[in-house]
């Protein structure tokens, strides 16, 4: 009798229609859609394929909160964002598409500066005052740790300004690859000594 019953559900599986990866894509997007409807979406991301690999994308409804490199571990800056924002983060590009055409438009050399609400809780205190004086670097230009101290209000913390670029939670849109060493040389940089070239070049030219 049981192996009667087993063979007749397998027989009622195999008659359902097969689930396709655009039927998920489908059931995806709207479990995205009804979850940021209830207030159950704190986090959206996305990934975005760019000249400096792949980037992780994340949003809370203050704005951009998170830019990552490969090279940081996309899973585990998942995980810290669920620790230190909350665990309800789910994958939904479309609150990202803004974000991910603005930042195709800057590497295909069509922007200059980026248009994006950015959420900076991640950051406090003189590395968020760090943070907030890195855009005034223009396009182009570079600006030495020193200076950028300087700019923040307090000129001898050279090397706190360099922490705080090792842990700006938005590279690219906050663009802590403009700053360098007094002696014109790179420095460091979060998405490795690549990544900074290759941004640093795309926007000398």
């Amino acid at each position: 009798m049981i192996a009667s019953d087993e063979s007749a559900m397998q027989d009622l599986l195999r008659a359902l229609p097969a689930i396709t990866e655009t039927d998920l894509s489908a059931l995806h997007d709207a479990l995205a859609v009804s979850a940021a409807a209830e207030g159950l979406l704190d986090v959206a991301y996305r990934t975005l394929d760019t000249p400096v690999g792949t980037l992780l994308l994340a949003a809370t409804d203050g704005g951009l909160i998170r830019v990552a490199y490969r090279i940081e571990d996309h899973d585990k800056v998942l995980e810290n964002l669920a620790k230190r924002l909350s665990p309800r983060i789910l994958y939904a590009p479309g609150r990202l598409d803004v974000a991910a055409r603005q930042i195709d438009e800057y590497f295909a050399g069509q922007r200059r500066s980026f248009d994006l609400p950015l959420d900076l809780s991640l950051s406090t205190g003189f590395r968020r005052a760090v943070l907030s004086h890195l855009p005034d670097i223009g396009y182009g230009h570079t600006a030495t740790y020193a200076a950028v101290a300087a700019a923040a209000g307090r000129p001898r913390a050279v090397r706190a300004v360099g922490t705080a670029c090792a842990t700006n939670p938005l590279p690219v849109i906050v663009p802590c690859h403009r700053v360098i060493r007094a002696d014109g040389s790179f420095g460091g940089y979060l998405g490795g000594p690549a990544a900074k070239r290759i941004l640093l070049e795309l926007e000398a030219a």
